[in-house]
């Protein structure tokens, strides 16, 4: 519910605060004292693109708050929550426009741009009028308005919907994987037969460098080793170092013999050290043999090994990886290659889902159907007995379903139509009804469509112009109707409406030193009835205008 505007130096009006009630509030007052500025500044604080201009004039900027009730589960408060607003029971919109154009707003004291103004506004406020273009004319929400009206209950077909797109990307994904597949096959296939055939191991590559480094390094010593333990042992005629060692320790032993026991000329000494001399020899020479028996190896091994690595290195290049890598990529492409092997039949099962999830989607969306056009023709018979009181019992409503694009909600295409004579051709409620007709059609269609406990402040903006007597009559009491349990606001030139407000304001423009001043007064029980009275006489009230303003009061006063 709006509780208070408040309004600073905005076009005519200096400095002006309302409070409204629950109910039916009208704004009366002669023509061009100022009631569409009330709207354009309500307007101005929810973020409607209006007119330009709006400062009023010799001020630096004007101003207007507006102050809501947001009781729990309000529409707001979802629009406030996903703005990152903490959400109160109180809503204070605030907005600036200073003298140069520029706009600033305010939601509880913290600054937000005007779409989340605009936002706010979808939520809390609802116009109605003859250029109604946000609301009943604008055939993009018929549907959803024919669909609240019926109270149907789409979660079938959107859940039909989703498995069904679900169903399609799984179908679409693979077949583009497939299709990109197929692009390689033949590189997939060379290349998995060619690692399969190496069958590279993780390591192989470190393995296999060592063992070459040894053998290549066995290959280059070998030789030396050989002369090395050729020389110890002798070759051919030669005794060899140890051969020579025992000769010469035979030697000395039979000169030993000769010399007696002399120790001064004894050689044991000297044969001790031979003996020990032989004893090491022997022990160098069994080492640079064992030493030699591990330096030999096959050359075809060594020949084997470096084919194999530089085989690796050759494939790790190629694939532009590492030869430790190369075992997961032959993996890898395996897999890919098993995938598009597979793919035929993948591709079968998920065509078959995707017919089943249409098939789903397909009834959902003809059940849908069926209910929307129950739910039409009942809507066109309420509208029937509607336009009947407001003397368009001529007229002829009738919600059109038609077929349209597939989406969450169905495959309908809703439009409310009208001919407002026998015979004549139907076609959009704004193409089809005068100013007078279109705001009587737009009144009906909001009294059969409204659900009770409406959330939003509903506004009419001379919704009943050009009619009078009992057909304006029938509109204030549709109004009120609209108003039990809600909140509406009214701007109406009928006597007849006024009379049916829970409250009354009068909009009045004067002229002081040269300015032009609107102001908005909250009118008690006698000035409602000077001024429904002026609204019945015009400018000279007569006692019988008084009399009739009261008997209006009286008769819409509730029982």
């Amino acid at each position: 519910m709006l509780r208070t505007l408040d309004i600073r130096d905005m076009l005519l009006i200096d400095r002006l605060s309302l409070d409204f009630a629950p109910g039916l509030n009208v704004l009366t007052g002669e023509t061009g004292a100022g009631k569409s500025i009330l709207l354009d500044c309500l307007g101005f604080v929810l973020g409607w693109r209006g007119r330009a201009e709006l400062v009023r004039t010799g001020a630096t900027q004007g101003e207007v708050t507006a102050v809501f009730d947001l009781p729990p589960g309000h529409p707001a408060r979802a629009v406030l929550e996903d703005a990152g607003i903490e959400a109160e029971d109180e809503l204070i919109l605030r907005r600036v426009n200073a003298a140069d154009g520029r706009k600033t707003g305010w939601v509880n004291d913290r600054r937000v741009s005007g779409e989340v103004l605009r936002a706010l506004s979808d939520a809390l406020v609802e116009l109605h009028g003859q250029h109604d273009d946000r609301g009943l004319l604008n055939p993009r929400g018929h549907r959803m308005l024919l669909d609240a009206f019926g109270a149907l209950d789409l979660s079938g077909v959107r859940a039909a919907w989703a498995a069904r797109r679900q169903a399609a990307a799984a179908l679409a994904e693979a077949e583009a994987a497939i299709e990109a597949a197929r692009k390689e096959e033949d590189f997939l296939r060379h290349a998995v037969a060619e690692l399969e055939k190496l069958a590279p191991q993780p390591g192989e590559e470190a393995t296999l460098d060592v063992a070459r480094r040894q053998m290549q390094a066995a290959e280059r010593v070998r030789g030396d080793v050989a002369r090395a333990l050729a020389l110890l042992a002798g070759s051919g005629s030669d005794l060899g170092a140890e051969g020579l060692i025992v000769e010469a320790s035979r030697w000395l032993e039979g000169a030993a013999d000769k010399l007696g026991d002399d120790p001064e000329e004894g050689l044991a000494e000297p044969l001790a050290a031979l003996a020990r001399a032989s004893i090491e020899l022997g022990e160098a020479t069994r080492g640079v043999e064992d030493a030699l028996a591990r330096m030999d190896f096959d050359p075809r091994a060594l020949e084997a090994a470096e084919e194999r690595l530089f085989a690796l290195r050759a494939l790790a290049r190629k694939h532009d990886v590492l030869p430790d890598d190369l075992a997961t990529l032959a993996a890898e492409l395996s897999t890919r290659l098993q995938a598009l092997d597979a793919g035929e039949a993948r591709l079968a099962d998920l065509q078959q889902a995707l017919r089943e999830a249409e098939a789903g989607y397909d009834a959902a969306a003809k059940k849908i159907s069926a209910e929307r056009r129950a739910a039409a023709g009942r809507l066109d018979a309420a509208m029937a007995a509607e336009l009947a009181p407001l003397k368009m019992e001529r007229a002829v409503f009738e919600t059109r379903v038609t077929g349209g694009e597939p989406g969450p909600d169905g495959r309908d295409a809703v439009a409310f139509t009208v001919a407002t004579n026998p015979g004549a051709p139907a076609g959009p409620l704004d193409r089809i009804a005068s100013g007078g007709e279109l705001s009587r059609f737009l009144l009906a269609l909001k009294v059969c469509l409204a659900r009770g406990g409406e959330p939003l402040v509903m506004i009419f903006d001379e919704i009943d112009r050009g009619v009078g007597g009992a057909t304006a009559d029938a509109v204030g009491r549709r109004l009120a109707r609209l108003a039990d349990g809600a909140q509406v606001l009214v701007v109406t030139h009928s006597p007849q409406v006024a009379a049916l407000g829970q409250q009354h304001f009068r909009v009045a423009k004067s002229v002081e030193d040269g300015v032009t001043t609107s102001r908005v007064t909250a009118l008690d029980a006698p000035e409602r009835v000077e001024e429904i009275a002026r609204m019945l006489a015009g400018e000279e009230i007569t006692p019988a205008a008084r009399a009739a303003a009261q008997a209006l009061l009286t008769a819409g006063a509730p029982a």
